[in-house]
């Protein structure tokens, strides 16, 4: 019989029973020594012992420690040779670095009145390395931002293509939401991984409805707008902190002081869920933000001028024109029109595709600044030079007369002046006074015995009065002009030069091209008494944190190319332009002026563009006011009654008349 206590001792004392000599396991042993139904004998039993050799134990420790010394080794190059790697990865997983974007800096005009505000905007966004990895949980999640948000699923997987190297960074899919959709998608949000609603502002150009006074539309050239980045200014620009959600100054004083203004962003370090969620900030760096700039311009002097072109286009069926008002002391522009022009608001915030074709097809060209880009024949405002040269280089005295009886025959070629018969016995101040084409001829080029200053001398005091030169002035977009020279129309049209090419640049003719802004520039020359100053806009930039300002201060690019003795001769013709001569209406003012008009001929088929230039007080210039009126035939009856009339209103807010 089966022994029913598998564990009784068996042999040795109580001692060995509590394990101090062999035990039996019975249970193991005689189950295989038996057959069934027979004790087993006592000489047949087996005691459990060790049938493992030391070599076999030698083998399998080998084994062991090789196994360890692999798993160590990938130990060590997963967590010491590859260890920051994969720490990064697993920390870009759950930490983002989000930007904290910086207020832009606010324009003013000269008396603090803002041009420019920033209103709140809300944005769609993708973070693409929040979406699911998977392509088919990706579309998903594409699929039902395109039904939420409105924007076509193509056009999405374009941006996240397009900007597939900033993964990690938040790609604006649309802009400007209204509350109610921004406050619906960040709700649908919650359940669509790599989906944010990021709250950031907009440029908003201040409109009449905002300031007392009103902001001209005219500004818009002035002030420019913002853009976004394209592809080749996010590759140069994303190491200076910007996104692919960013905007950049595309044009007027945005783009110049694009600097100035941005600011500094900020940056949050954050912890977030698996579906891109923030969680916890774990650090964050404050914005700083962008400086205000103070210009020049007076809002009110802009309206006005900006008021009296569109009326003066109305009245003579004309579409396009060109306005300034300079201190000629300064150099700062106190307004500065172009019309027709736009309305920058319309780019803020990203422009569509009909409303900028709208602009670019519109043939009167609204998105040019005619002010400071457009180039024409100068007419007789160029006189002002030539008289200038003739005087320093003795060409002539301020009694030196020559007798115009209507023009020059020249080898078979006639040259003109513009009054028939002529004006008689003509000096300088009363060639000025009336334009007389042929006493500028004479000076210019020469006749018989006259001998006057030739083509070099003439280009080089041009150049010296700063044509066919950027003034410098702080906007972009600037054009040179054009001086054409003997060098040149031997080299570009195989062509010698003639007296009768120096006849047609002494009165402003020919290939001779400027900006409204170069005439205003000489214009002020000889208000100030012989002193090229760079016009400017901007005139103090003021840190919003410390409120510490910084002057822009004058910068005078040129003088003491013309005596002030002979700049004095030079003004005092303009002013005889008004007491004797063809700018008469500019009497009507309560106080003294100087002016000079201008005809440019510049097409055989289109009229002439009209010209006026001017500045006041006469004793003490604190204004020049330059107009052109593209095909406005005659300066004087055009152009000469804008400057007259904001003379007038200029007179009576600042001089008390």
């Amino acid at each position: 019989m089966i022994d029913q206590e598998p564990f009784k001792n068996l042999e040795g004392s109580k001692s060995e029973g509590r394990l101090a000599g062999k035990y039996r396991h019975a249970w193991v042993e005689e189950s295989f020594d038996f057959e069934m139904g027979a004790a087993p004998a006592p000489e047949k039993r087996n005691y459990l012992g060790t049938s493992i050799t030391a070599k076999k134990i030698k083998i399998f420790l080998g084994v062991i420690v090789i196994c360890l010394v692999v798993i160590y080794s990938r130990i060590f190059y997963l967590q010491i040779v590859k260890g920051s790697a994969y720490r990064l990865l697993a920390e870009g997983n759950r930490l983002r670095l989000r930007p904290i974007i910086a207020e832009r800096g606010i324009i003013f005009d000269r008396f603090k009145t803002p041009l420019v505000e920033n209103v709140p905007s809300f944005s769609l966004a993708i973070v693409p390395q929040d979406l699911p990895p998977a392509k088919e949980a990706r579309q998903k999640i594409i699929s039902q931002i395109s039904q939420i948000s409105g924007v076509a699923g193509d056009y999405i997987q374009e941006i996240l293509k397009r900007y597939g190297s900033y993964s990690l960074e938040s790609l604006v899919i649309k802009e400007n939401l209204d509350y109610d959709s921004a406050l619906k998608l960040y709700i649908n949000s919650a359940n669509l991984p790599g989906v944010l609603i990021e709250k950031g502002t907009k440029r908003h150009y201040l409109s009449g409805e905002k300031i007392a006074v009103g902001a001209p539309f005219s500004l818009a050239h002035v002030l420019g707008y913002l853009g976004k980045l394209n592809e080749k200014e996010l590759a140069e620009l994303h190491t200076r902190g910007y996104l692919p959600s960013d905007y950049l100054g595309k044009s007027g004083l945005e783009k110049e002081y694009e600097g100035v203004l941005r600011g500094k962003y900020g940056r949050k370090k954050i912890e977030v869920d698996t579906w891109g969620r923030e969680q916890n900030v774990l650090a964050e760096e404050a914005p700083a933000p962008g400086q205000n700039l103070v210009l020049s311009i007076d809002l009110e002097a802009q309206n006005k001028l900006e008021d009296l072109i569109k009326e003066m286009l109305r009245r003579t069926g004309k579409k396009k024109a060109a306005g300034l008002v300079l201190n000629p002391q300064t150099g700062a522009v106190l307004a500065m029109v172009s019309w027709p022009t736009f309305n920058n608001n319309d780019f803020s915030g990203g422009i569509s595709a009909v409303k900028y074709k709208q602009y670019l097809v519109n043939p009167d060209q609204p998105l040019f600044n005619r002010a400071i880009g457009g180039v024409y024949p100068s007419g007789s405002t160029v006189k002002l030079v030539i008289a200038a040269a003739a005087l320093e280089e003795k060409i002539i005295t301020k009694a030196t007369t020559v007798l115009s009886t209507g023009g020059l025959d020249v080898g078979g070629h006639f040259f003109k002046d513009w009054k028939a018969g002529g004006h008689g016995a003509t000096n300088v101040t009363k060639a000025i006074a009336w334009s007389v084409n042929t006493f500028f001829y004479y000076v210019g080029g020469g006749y018989e015995k006259f001998v006057g200053l030739g083509v070099d001398r003439l280009t080089k005091y041009m150049r010296a009065f700063n044509l066919a030169k950027v003034t410098g002035i702080d906007l972009p977009g600037e054009a040179e002009g054009f001086l054409p020279s003997r060098d040149w129309k031997e080299e570009t049209k195989k062509e010698r030069w003639y007296v009768g090419d120096t006849y047609n640049l002494s009165i402003g003719q020919g290939d001779l091209l400027v900006t409204p802004l170069q005439v205003a520039v000489w214009t002020s020359a000889v208000a100030n008494g012989g002193k090229i100053i760079r016009p400017r806009l901007a005139d103090k930039i003021i840190d919003p944190v410390s409120k510490k300002e910084t002057f822009i201060l004058p910068e005078i690019k040129n003088q003491n190319m013309v005596s002030a003795g002979n700049m004095e001769i030079v003004k005092q013709g303009m002013r005889e332009c008004v007491t004797a001569g063809s700018c008469g209406l500019m009497q009507t003012l309560p106080f003294l002026t100087g002016g000079k008009t201008g005809t440019a001929q510049w097409s055989s088929k289109n009229p002439d563009h009209a010209w006026f230039t001017s500045f006041a007080p006469y004793s003490n210039p604190q204004v020049v006011v330059t107009i052109l009126v593209e095909e406005g035939k005659e300066g004087s009856t055009v152009a000469m009654p804008i400057a007259r009339d904001f003379l007038a209103w200029w007179g009576k807010k600042y001089l008390g008349h």
